[in-house]
């Protein structure tokens, strides 16, 4: 319910949105429609053909918006990666001249699907995936913890997938992450219940570039 998001602080609202990859995709969505309310926008990409479009929507929020926008370039499926997105954040908000540096909102925005029966799976696969979609989002609000409002204000958002509800078929390895991250979210908002409150939507498919070229 993103029409109903409301930013009313004072302070910079940072906002980390992972990843970035088409200019009609749904974190760039997400990221518009909470820079219009004010936030400062974190965004993150992968590979060097979302440079371009990624740095492009930054300026294009700052211009609009009149918000502060910072753009990371971090492998969300590595180990290192989404450490790196948050200091890279830090860094670039110090430079800046924010006097702190707290994130308040986390948008876990990052899946890759890759469909294969059953039979066809290999550890490849598997890895790629839930390296992607599962790890790489514990990682990640793993290493925000501790800039994580202290009063429960934090709002950590994790967009899974309907796939893991409705079972479709090749999607074994995909659906399986998704599950997951809904399990982790479950967990998260009881741990994290004192910080931020967690949660998940599980969005059907959504007409964006990705899934025009993919037909």
């Amino acid at each position: 319910m993103l029409h109903e998001v409301r930013v009313e602080r004072q302070a910079p609202v940072f906002i980390i949105i992972n990843p970035i990859t088409f200019p009609t995709g749904i974190g760039a969505a997400i990221a518009e429609k909470l820079a219009s309310k004010g936030a400062s926008i974190v965004l993150n990409y992968t590979s060097d053909t979302s440079k371009d479009r990624t740095y492009k929507l930054a300026t294009d929020l700052q211009h609009k918006y009149n918000v502060s926008t910072m753009v990371a370039q971090a492998d969300l499926g590595s180990t290192h990666g989404p450490a790196n997105i948050i200091e890279i954040a830090k860094q670039k908000c110090s430079d800046l001249g924010f006097p702190k540096f707290q994130i308040d909102i986390i948008i876990n925005n990052a899946g890759i699907s890759e469909n294969k029966l059953l039979q066809d799976v290999d550890l490849e696969h598997y890895d790629k995936q839930y390296n992607v979609n599962v790890r790489g989002p514990m990682l990640l609000v793993q290493a925000a913890l501790k800039y994580l409002p202290h009063d429960r204000s934090g709002r950590i958002v994790n967009v899974s997938s309907v796939s893991c509800a409705q079972g479709p078929l090749s999607q074994t390895v995909y659906a399986g992450t998704k599950g997951a991250l809904e399990a982790m979210t479950r967990v998260w908002a009881r741990e994290l219940a004192e910080r931020a409150t967690v949660n998940a939507v599980n969005p059907g498919p959504v007409s964006t570039d990705r899934i025009q070229t993919q037909g």
